[in-house]
C-alpha cells in the first residue's frame, strides 16, 4: 500500500484544503523530529515538534489498506490532523524514513483494532428490527405532505409561469417547508427546483423584465410535470407501503430517494445492490455552492472499469458546518472498492464506498474506458430519448462516446462519429458546473480526432434537440479533464 501512495492521495486525505496546506508546510519547514516506518511497511510514525514542549506522536496505520487509521497526540479533532498528513507527505516527498519496530502503544492498539475486526466478520448482522407503529404514523405524514405538494404544484399552475413574480415565489418557499416536517425533503428539493428558476445568482427572489423570464419559461413547464408526476407516484408508492408496512423501500426505481429517503449503506446491502471487487476511475469532478441550499456539493463522475456504467459520488457540507466535514477531491488514481454500494437510480447512479485502495492508472485502464465507449451516435440519441420520456428521469445523463473528430462548423463546436452523425456542444451543464467548449481549441489537434468524450446530454426544451457538454476527453495515455 505505502509504494502506491502519492501526493494526490494524501491531498484527498486531508479533511480541507487548509488542512493539507498545514501538512505540507510542517514538511518545509523540518518540523519532523522523527520519521519512522515498520519493516513490513504498512505504519509510516513519527514525532513533530509543535508548540508545546514535547513532541506530538503521529501516526499514519496502512494495516487495513482501505481504511488507514490516522493517530495523533496533538488536540486537533480534524482527522488526520496535519501532523499525520505531513507524515505522509514526507513519505511521498522521498525523505529518509528509519526502519523501526512499532511503538507498544501503536501495536496494542493495532490488535484491538483486528479483534473488533475479526468478531464483526465471525457474526452475522443482526436484522435490523423495524417499528411498524412508527412507520405507520412516518408514512401517513408523508402522504399528507404529498396532498401538501399536490396542493402548492395546483397553486403554481393557477397562478401561471408568466405570472410569477418574486413574492410569490418566496411565499411557495416559506409553504414548502411544510414538506420537510412531513418528511418529504427530497419533494422539497423538487419544488425548489422550480421556485429557484425565479431567484438571482444568489439565491434571493428578485422581479426580472419579461424578455429575461421567458427564456425559463420551457424549464418551468417541465419542472411542474416532474412536480405532477412526483405527486402521482409518491402517493402511490407510500400508499403501498401503508397498506404493507413490511414492503422495503423500492430498489427498481429512484422514487424512495425523491421523496427524501436517506438510504444507509446497511439497507443497500441487504437490498443486494452492492458490488464486490470495483475498481472505479474519475472522470471529472466538480465543486459549488449551492446558495439557495445553504451547502457546498462535491461531486465526482466515474467509471467502473468492470461494466463501463458511468455512476456520481456526491458529498453535501453545509455552510454552517463545513469547516467539520471532509471535502471529496479530484482523484488520479484507480479507487479499488472491496465492497461498492449503488443507490437506486437509472443513468448514472450515486456510488458509496466505506473504504478503497488507490493504485496507479495504467494503459490497461485507459483502453477499458475506451472500449466501453459507444461509436454510434445515432444509437446513443436513440437511448438517451427514449431515457428523458421518464417524466422522473435524470435530465442529463452522461455517455462516453467515441468520436472520429471535434471540429467547428460555423460558431458551433461539434463531434462526429466514424458514419458522420454530429452532435452540438453546449456549455450548459450541470448547476455550477464550468463551460468547457473554449478549451477545446486549446487542445492538441491529437486529442480532437479518434478518442473518447465524456460527455453531458441534455436536451434543449425549446429547440426540441440534444447537446452535448464536453467533461472529458480520453486517450491511450491520460484523462484530459475539462470542467476543473
Amino acid at each position: 500500500m505505502l509504494t502506491e501512495l502519492d501526493e494526490s492521495y494524501v491531498d484527498g486525505s486531508a479533511p480541507n484544503a487548509e488542512a493539507a496546506k498545514n501538512g505540507r508546510g510542517l514538511v518545509l519547514k523540518s518540523k519532523f523530529l522523527a520519521l519512522h516506518i515498520d519493516s513490513e511497511q504498512s505504519i509510516l510514525f513519527g514525532e513533530c515538534q509543535g508548540s508545546g514542549r514535547e513532541p506530538y506522536r503521529c501516526s499514519s496505520d496502512f494495516l487495513r489498506p482501505d481504511k488507514p487509521t490516522h493517530r495523533c497526540s496533538c488536540p486537533s479533532r480534524q482527522f488526520p490532523c496535519k501532523h499525520c498528513l505531513g507524515l505522509m507527505y514526507a513519505f511521498v516527498q522521498k525523505r529518509a524514513f528509519k526502519t523501526a519496530d512499532v511503538p507498544e502503544e501503536i501495536q496494542a492498539k493495532r490488535e484491538k483494532i483486528q479483534a473488533r475486526a475479526e468478531k464483526k466478520e465471525a457474526e452475522p448482522d443482526k436484522p435490523k428490527q423495524t417499528n411498524l407503529g412508527a412507520l405507520a404514523k412516518k408514512l401517513k405524514a408523508q402522504l399528507e405532505g404529498i396532498d401538501v405538494l399536490e396542493r402548492l404544484t395546483s397553486d403554481l399552475i393557477r397562478v401561471g409561469i408568466g405570472n410569477m413574480n418574486a413574492k410569490l415565489a418566496a411565499d411557495i418557499e416559506q409553504q414548502a417547508k411544510q414538506l420537510g416536517n412531513a418528511y418529504l425533503p427530497g419533494a422539497q428539493m423538487a419544488l425548489h427546483k422550480y421556485t429557484s428558476l425565479f431567484a438571482d445568482e444568489a439565491g434571493a427572489f428578485a422581479n426580472r423584465p419579461n424578455t429575461e423570464r421567458e427564456r425559463i419559461f420551457s424549464e418551468a413547464l417541465d419542472q411542474l410535470a416532474r412536480l405532477h408526476s412526483l405527486v402521482k407516484q409518491g402517493r402511490a408508492y407510500l400508499q403501498r407501503r401503508l397498506d404493507d408496512p413490511t414492503l422495503k423501500p423500492e430498489t427498481d426505481t429512484a422514487i424512495a430517494a425523491w421523496l427524501g429517503h436517506a438510504w444507509q449503506l446497511a439497507e443497500l446491502k441487504d437490498a443486494g445492490l452492492v458490488e464486490t471487487g470495483a475498481e472505479l476511475v474519475q472522470l471529472a469532478f466538480n465543486t459549488y455552492d449551492d446558495v439557495a441550499r445553504k451547502e457546498y456539493v462535491d461531486t465526482g463522475i466515474w467509471m467502473m472499469l468492470g461494466n463501463g456504467r458511468i455512476c456520481l459520488t456526491q458529498n453535501y457540507r453545509p455552510h454552517k458546518a463545513a469547516k467539520f466535514i471532509k471535502s471529496d477531491d479530484s482523484c488520479f488514481q484507480v479507487a479499488q472498492a472491496p465492497e461498492l454500494c449503488v443507490y437506486p437510480g437509472d443513468a448514472n447512479p450515486r456510488v458509496r464506498w466505506e473504504g478503497m485502495v488507490p493504485r496507479p492508472l495504467e494503459p490497461r485502464d485507459f483502453e477499458a474506458i475506451r472500449k466501453h465507449a459507444r461509436a454510434d451516435f445515432a444509437l446513443v440519441v436513440k437511448d438517451v430519448k427514449n431515457h428523458l420520456k421518464g417524466p422522473l428521469a435524470d435530465k442529463q445523463p452522461i455517455h462516453a462516446i467515441q468520436f472520429r473528430r471535434l471540429t467547428q462548423v460555423g460558431d458551433i463546436c461539434v463531434a462526429e462519429d466514424a458514419a458522420g452523425n454530429r452532435l452540438a456542444m453546449t456549455d450548459e451543464g450541470a448547476c455550477g458546473e464550468p463551460a468547457s467548449c473554449h478549451l477545446l481549441s486549446a487542445l492538441p489537434p491529437k486529442l480532437l480526432e479518434n478518442q473518447t468524450l465524456i460527455a453531458r446530454f441534455r436536451h434543449d426544451l425549446d429547440t426540441r434537440k440534444l447537446r452535448i457538454k464536453p467533461l472529458a476527453i480520453v486517450s491511450a495515455s491520460a484523462i484530459v479533464r475539462l470542467t476543473l
